[in-house]
């Protein structure tokens, strides 16, 4: 087994050599460079040299389990990974390979295994899956329409239609959730693996390429099926099966996909950086404008955060499997709201340059615009957030304010983890040591030499966050029946949203208080999580202490330190092309 350090050194290597195989994206004679790419998107296609490249590196390789094979064995190493693809292109990144991702979770989590090796070997082999959700486990699709699975002796009959599927075309092989019972209720999907191979081709047919304005490239297009026979051991895990897949499912892919787009918010503010330095108003640099500064130390400290709850939820997959169904619904709803927000701020220093559709420019319209389907597409704000309120009368009731720490493997970086086991994940939270951590957050701050000056101002804020806890635990206990169901109250909703940022705030401190400045320097300076925290607190509502003189300059060093530098401005400051 490898030690921690030749783990890191392996997967820095792996990061390293998709950086080296795609080169600097600003570089005009890159054949796989910006200018290319957008190209490509304005053409509505998945740049082929680019797809060769991840074919040559083996990306499909992150998406599979080691013992099958392939590389997969740590959640919240795929989503550093595939951060070097969406830094570039989402629709790279989604249609190459995603996309056969959450397909694929579904086979390891209830597949035999010879589903799971016939997944393997075609992904290995180069081959495409594609995925299709039902109703009741998507709930955002673009069209209401599914298939039916009409049982028969030794196998099922296929019918029905979807319109908006990615890679529908070109996938060698689907994996349907289709209805297997016309009664209502949790049995009445069930999964299936199709091999297109096996289908008779007069039994099915594609349906028009659905244009979006976001990810261009990827290539959504539809499937009718009539009366189409499929062999019985097409069927993943048993019959009825198809609600509880699909929620085990979402606790992987839901941590782990909001991981990923973060490489394209590191292009957002990568841009905006090169943009206030360069630009001259009034013979001075858009960076000496005070407003432009304070935005870009926000898009930096949004981006800290987003990190920090992915990290913790990707990592609670493996440490927390009974509290990761709550964790991936809220990190899911969190981050792309955080970095839908950041990429519009940051448009205001770009001005005009905004509109600009080719070049450094383009390439940050472009993520704008793709950051709203890749969220939309896999699960919605309605879907998660009606993940989270039902779980929390309970959670309040069970698990705030017991004392149960998190444990301190959720925050470290670049700790190992044990093997995944899709078997430990649970359909219902049955703890949150995440949010609980808060508990006594602020006493142990005032006793941290590390805080230094921050020592005043981060206890206010983590006192200010332990309050936050207690007032929705009473609102929580509270909560009327109604408000657990679909028909929850605005105030449900309002509620949920209270809650993520309790966790991002929780997520924050546990970073910070478990990196040694041996580590790494800046994570273990108290600066960014005061930042940090004052933004969270802010949107909570709370009065905000006064930070020590100079907070905003640290960090504003640190974002132009790892632009001239060329690493990456996440978590794990990753040296990068370009």
């Amino acid at each position: 087994m490898l030690t921690p350090s030749q783990e890191e050194v392996t997967v820095q290597q792996r990061v390293a050599e998709l950086e080296r195989r795609f080169g600097d994206p600003a570089d005009p004679d890159n054949p796989l460079g910006l200018d290319v790419l957008l190209a490509a998107d304005e053409r509505g296609e998945l740049l082929a040299a680019a797809e060769e490249e991840l074919a040559a590196f083996g990306l499909n390789a992150e998406f599979v389990p080691r013992h099958l094979g392939g590389r997969l064995d740590r959640i919240d190493t795929l989503g550093r990974v595939l951060r070097a693809v969406f830094r570039r292109d989402a629709s790279l990144g989604l249609g190459y390979g995603a996309t056969s991702f959450l397909a694929a979770v579904a086979v390891w989590a209830g597949g035999t295994p010879e589903q799971q090796r016939e997944v393997a070997g075609l992904l290995l082999g180069g081959g495409r899956l594609a995925i299709a959700y039902h109703e009741l486990a998507h709930g955002n699709d673009f069209v209401r329409n599914e298939f039916r699975a009409v049982p028969t002796d030794g196998g099922f009959l296929l019918e029905g239609e979807k319109h908006v599927i990615n890679n529908v075309v070109r996938a060698e092989a689907l994996v349907l959730f289709s209805r297997t019972e016309e009664s209502a209720g949790s049995r009445s999907h069930s999964v299936l693996l199709v091999d297109k191979s096996r289908l008779p081709t007069d039994r099915y047919g594609y349906l028009p390429r659905y244009e979006t304005v976001g990810v261009r490239g990827c290539q959504n297009a539809g499937v009718r099926f009539s009366e189409c026979p499929l062999a019985g051991d097409a069927l993943v895990g048993r019959l009825g099966d198809g609600v509880e897949l699909a929620l085990r499912s979402f606790q992987i892919t839901r941590s782990v996909l909001p991981s990923m787009i973060l490489g394209g918010g590191d292009t957002a503010l990568r841009t905006a950086v090169g943009f206030a330095l360069d630009r001259r108003l009034y013979h001075r640099s858009v960076l000496e404008i005070p407003h432009a500064r304070a935005t870009i130390v926000g898009a930096f400290t949004d981006l800290l955060i987003s990190d920090c709850l992915a990290l913790a939820a990707t990592r609670a997959v493996h440490l927390l499997p009974e509290a990761t169904s709550v964790y991936a619904a809220a990190v899911k709803y969190l981050l792309p709201k955080l970095l839908t927000e950041t990429a519009y701020d940051l448009s205001i220093v770009l001005g005009a340059n905004f509109y600009v559709r080719e070049g450094a420019y383009g390439a940050f319209q472009k993520h704008v615009r793709d950051l709203p389907m890749i969220s939309l597409g896999h699960a919605g704000t309605a879907a998660c957030q009606a993940t989270i309120i039902p779980q929390l009368p309970r959670l309040a009731r069970t698990s705030w304010f017991t004392g149960t720490a998190a444990p301190a493997g959720l925050f470290r970086v670049r700790d190992p983890l044990p093997p995944l086991d899709t078997g430990r994940l649970v359909l219902v939270a049955g703890s949150d040591a995440l949010v609980g951590s808060l508990e006594g957050a602020a006493a142990r701050i005032a006793e941290e030499r590390r805080a230094g000056e921050y020592t005043g101002a981060l206890t206010a804020l983590a006192a200010a966050l332990e309050d936050e806890l207690r007032s929705l635990q009473a609102e929580c206990r509270d909560m009327p029946p109604k408000d657990r169901t679909v028909l929850a109250s605005p105030k449900a909703y309002a509620i949920a949203d209270r809650y993520t940022l309790l966790l991002a705030g929780a997520a924050c401190l546990g970073v910070w208080s478990h990196q040694s400045p041996e580590d790494d320097a800046f994570l273990a300076s108290p600066a960014w999580l005061a930042a940090a925290l004052t933004r969270l607190v802010k949107r909570l509502g709370h009065p905000l202490p006064k930070l020590p003189d100079g907070w905003d300059d640290r960090l504003l060093d640190e974002v132009l330190n790892r632009f001239h530098e060329a690493r990456s401005y996440d978590l794990y400051d990753t040296p990068i092309a370009g």
